[in-house]
């Protein structure tokens, strides 16, 4: 497994990227880490409502995009939206955009089969948080600190993003 640390301004979270079981969005993924691509990015948006989620990277709201790589389903990988899992953001299979998210509980309703997404395909699971959870937990509960509204209004900065 792969680390990667994810440095925001008051703490760090740690994602062991699980290239063996999903080398295509591990691949992706530690790509946009290597070129920096995610470093200044955000941590934007807190979903609690149906799922409970933050999302970071590139925020992108247009679900027109084409497909950029092979979609890894839950049911082909192994993995699973379990707390502090890691998955790729997408609107259509493969229409990923430089974003992500971890769960921040159990998420089945994510997973091949899962009724999230209208197509039942699910989202790509690719690593999972081993440090710094609950630094993140303790955001994500402050969720009404940032408004109530699922984007926030002031994301907070990503200073950096390295393997480990």
């Amino acid at each position: 497994m792969v680390e990667v640390e994810i440095r925001l301004a008051d703490f760090a979270i740690t994602v062991a990227v699980d290239a063996e079981r999903a080398p295509i969005s591990s691949r992706y993924f530690l790509q946009d880490v290597d070129t920096g691509l995610l470093d200044g990015s955000s941590l934007f948006r807190i979903v609690t409502s149906s799922i409970e989620v933050v999302q970071m990277g590139l925020c992108e709201r247009d679900p027109g995009i084409a497909p950029t790589i092979e979609h890894e389903t839950t049911r082909k990988t192994g993995l699973r939206h379990l707390q502090g899992t890691v998955s790729l953001a997408r609107f259509a299979p493969g229409a990923v955009y430089h974003s992500f998210f971890v769960c921040m509980r159990d998420e089945p309703a994510l997973d091949q089969g899962g009724a999230r997404h209208p197509d039942g395909l699910g989202f790509a699971a690719f690593g999972r948080v081993v440090a710094g959870l609950q630094d993140l937990q303790r955001l994500f509960a402050a969720y009404e600190r940032f408004g109530g509204k699922e984007y926030l209004q002031t994301p907070i900065e990503l200073r950096s993003v390295r393997r480990v």
